[in-house]
């Protein structure tokens, strides 16, 4: 009884509640009730004001760190090369999502403990790799810009971070076990990772971008390249049997504790942004939008012209809006400029010596006897 009351109740709240501002849905705008603003429009390729689509293309070096055999190696860098195209898209002014191609090869080397160290020398590796993967960036820039910033900015620092697959091909060679001999016959050791769920790598990293112009940015990007594969750097294969250390077989993959060779790329890139608009939604601050016209509102000019062509009766009445521009001196007048004529006979009051009586203009406004 007390739900059914209650129901009853709530009805008519129900159905006649709804936002001030809001207006009709509508088969064009389905959406309008809900959002609770009259102001919409569709969102299509004309409503669009900024550039969101753009391709980057770079290049540098790359390095072998945190593995068994590294790039920094007897205190000299073995240098490698990467290379990238991506094409990214906008998702706001603070967020976007790249696709991303990488090649590129690295140089490393490691060295034995023991006796097999002595018999081996210095192994030499190499890895040569193929990285596609999908990377989130985020535009630091942009999130802590500061509210009271009028001025446009052209350097942008961005933070990066992804997942992707990769396939590679790596070569170890040694003066021991691994070298090419006939007697006994032995080859250097290779190792070729296809492109599979098996290869699943982690990628983050930072970038500082320059506004060079609406077409193009530059960029400078460093990034930590996670593997996830001991077998990355060329030092050996990484099954559990390949860890034993009672082994008499050469054990690279056993140098570093780690189980993930790491690699470390420094470039230098070039965006190109797509798009007829003058301005890249990355480059976009829209709470600095926001300050800077209230800003301009606020600064704005608000004295109000009166009387522009001045009042050349001086019946009071500004010329602008007078319909009567020659009343004569001395005659009341109303809003519009006009001399009053309270008996409506044609003699304004000015000269009406019976100004409640109608009478002939001959008369002085007064009636004849």
């Amino acid at each position: 009884m007390k739900l059914g009351l209650l129901l009853l109740a709530a009805l008519p709240i129900a159905t006649y509640a709804q936002d001030s501002i809001a207006v009709s849905s509508s088969s064009e705008y389905p959406n309008t009730f809900s959002s609770g603003s009259a102001n919409v429009q569709t969102f299509d390729n004309k409503a669009r004001r900024f550039n969101d689509w753009s391709i980057s293309v770079g290049g540098g070096a790359a390095f072998m760190t945190q593995s068994d055999l590294t790039s920094f190696y007897d205190k000299k860098v073995n240098w490698g090369y990467n290379s990238y195209v991506s094409i990214d898209k906008q998702i706001s002014h603070t967020f976007g999502l790249s696709i991303i191609y990488q090649r590129g090869e690295t140089n490393q080397k490691g060295m034995l403990e023991g006796v097999s160290g002595q018999l081996a020398g210095v192994g030499v590796a190499k890895t040569k790799y193929n990285q596609i993967a999908l990377l989130g960036d985020v535009n630091f820039s942009n999130i802590l810009r500061r509210v009271d910033n009028h001025s446009p900015y052209r350097w942008a620092l961005h933070g990066y971070g992804g997942i992707g697959l990769m396939n590679y091909n790596t070569s170890l060679h040694d003066n021991n076990e691994y070298r090419w001999s006939t007697t006994p016959a032995r080859i250097p050791l290779f190792i070729d990772q296809k492109l599979d769920i098996n290869s699943i790598y982690y990628q983050f990293g930072i970038g500082l971008k320059y506004n060079v112009s609406k077409l193009i940015d530059i960029e400078a990007r460093t990034m930590y390249i996670i593997s996830g594969d001991d077998e990355f750097d060329g030092g050996g294969w990484a099954s559990p049997n390949d860890y034993n250390p009672n082994s008499t077989v050469s054990r690279y993959n056993m140098i570093n504790d780690r189980r993930s060779d790491n690699m470390w790329t420094v470039n230098l890139g070039l965006s190109f942004k797509l798009g007829k608009h003058m301005s890249h939604l990355a480059w976009h601050d829209p709470l600095q939008e926001a300050y800077y016209r209230t800003n301009v509102l606020e600064n704005a000019s608000t004295d109000f012209v009166v009387c522009e062509k001045g009042d050349n009766d001086n019946d009071g009445v500004c010329d602008d809006w007078d319909r009567e521009l020659n009343t004569p001196a001395g005659a009341r007048v109303d809003g519009a400029g006009v001399a009053l004529d309270m008996d409506l006979d044609g003699v304004i009051d000015l000269y009406d010596k019976c100004v409640t009586v109608p009478g002939p203009a001959e008369n002085n406004g007064c009636p004849t006897k």
